[in-house]
């Protein structure tokens, strides 16, 4: 780790076997993941590194020799030029300039560059999202943004109780509380929202294009920048949904959904197209995450088997005295609560000095046993 410290050139990551296999083999990925982030400069230095491996896997396709040599010379030129500037000062690292490896790479970057611009706007994950951007700006309230560059959902949980399942390369704008009679978030990515109940609140989720509006319920939103599709899907409760453009006027536009039903807006149209059946819908079958289809409905049903349900549910780790609590039975509901709400649930039912911790993914539970 301390080696890397010291990386302030491209050349220094593609020198670096571990770099390599982190990008191509997704080796020693969470230790990379959060030494990038530690630093602005340094994670936009390990994205060209990362394209420059990439473009190793680029395929080939057909193009203009012309267009093909011309931009091989002058990558040449650069790197002939950035070898003689090593040479004078002898940094021992000019040799990677001279790898047939380092060679090849520059040259599949360079057909890579030339015939698709599609592909690094697949792999480039700091590319900022238009419309979400928009929206952040007309909003004038001081914002928390959570962005997931890991490979597994984070949990947000906001100040009015409420959680959110946040996916891989999502983002999340909200207010630190909640003021106004208005409850407001911002989502580009998809994530999977349990609202908590409040009549005179109601909750807004702006998702590009479309802006879906709860009282209290669960749902997913899908609403990456680079897919045709925006879709909301309901689990619990009812939704109502409408385009982002029609925010403050009266539309005629509007979809309302209830539990097991969905709508998708298709970009290409700007129409959508309701689904009033989700279990029939191939894509949103395929799609559907664990938290979406377990069951909390518990019938004196052992605390560990509850645990786990919530552990599948929401892809985290739950630690509790499994010797304390073995003998422990619960018979409750815990349909349409948000995370932290299952968990109070819970902890009071068992009683005797219950109690739970949320560190990120990982929670602890306290006990001396039940009741």
């Amino acid at each position: 780790m301390q080696k890397r410290n010291k990386y302030t050139q491209i050349e220094d990551f593609l020198g670096d076997d571990s770099f390599r296999q982190w990008i191509l083999q997704n080796k020693n990925a969470s230790k990379w993941e959060n030494w990038t982030l530690e630093n602005p400069e340094r994670a936009k230095l390990v994205g060209e590194a990362r394209l420059w491996v990439l473009a190793t896997k680029v395929e080939e396709t057909q193009m203009l020799t012309a267009t093909v040599e011309s931009a091989l010379e002058n990558t040449w030129k650069k790197i002939a030029l950035k070898e003689a500037a090593l040479k004078s000062v002898q940094n021992p690292k000019s040799k990677i300039w001279n790898s047939n490896w380092f060679r090849s790479a520059a040259a599949v970057l360079v057909m890579g560059l030339a015939f698709s611009w599609g592909y690094f706007n697949f792999f480039d994950t700091a590319k900022d999202n238009r419309v979400y951007q928009e929206l952040l700006i007309e909003n004038n309230e001081g914002l928390v943004e959570q962005t997931n560059n890991s490979k597994n959902p984070q949990i947000i949980t906001l100040s009015d109780g409420s959680s959110i399942l946040l996916q891989p390369k999502s983002k999340l704008s909200y207010p630190k509380i909640f003021i106004g009679n208005e409850r407001k978030v911002y989502l580009s990515g998809e994530a999977f929202f349990e609202i908590s109940k409040n009549k005179s609140k109601p909750f807004f989720v702006f998702a590009n294009e479309i802006v879906t509006k709860v009282v209290g319920t669960s749902f997913r939103i899908c609403a990456f920048e680079n897919q045709p599709n925006v879709e909301v899907i309901v689990r619990t409760g009812k939704v109502k949904v409408h385009s982002n453009n029609q925010a403050a006027k009266t539309s005629s536009e509007e979809v309302f959904l209830l539990p097991n039903e969905a709508v998708r807006f298709v970009r290409e149209t700007a129409k959508f197209d309701k689904i009033t059946d989700v279990t029939r819908d191939i894509v949103l079958k395929q799609t559907a995450k664990p938290i979406e289809q377990l069951s909390f409905d518990f019938t004196d049903m052992p605390v560990s088997h509850i645990f786990k349900t919530i552990e599948q549910a929401y892809e985290v780790e739950i630690d509790f005295p499994k010797e304390k609590l073995k003998n422990c039975h619960l018979t409750t509901s815990l349909i349409d609560q948000p995370l932290p709400e299952k968990l109070k649930i819970i902890c009071k039912s068992i009683g005797n000095n219950t109690s739970y911790e949320m560190n990120g993914n990982q929670i602890i539970i306290t006990s001396q046993g039940c009741n």
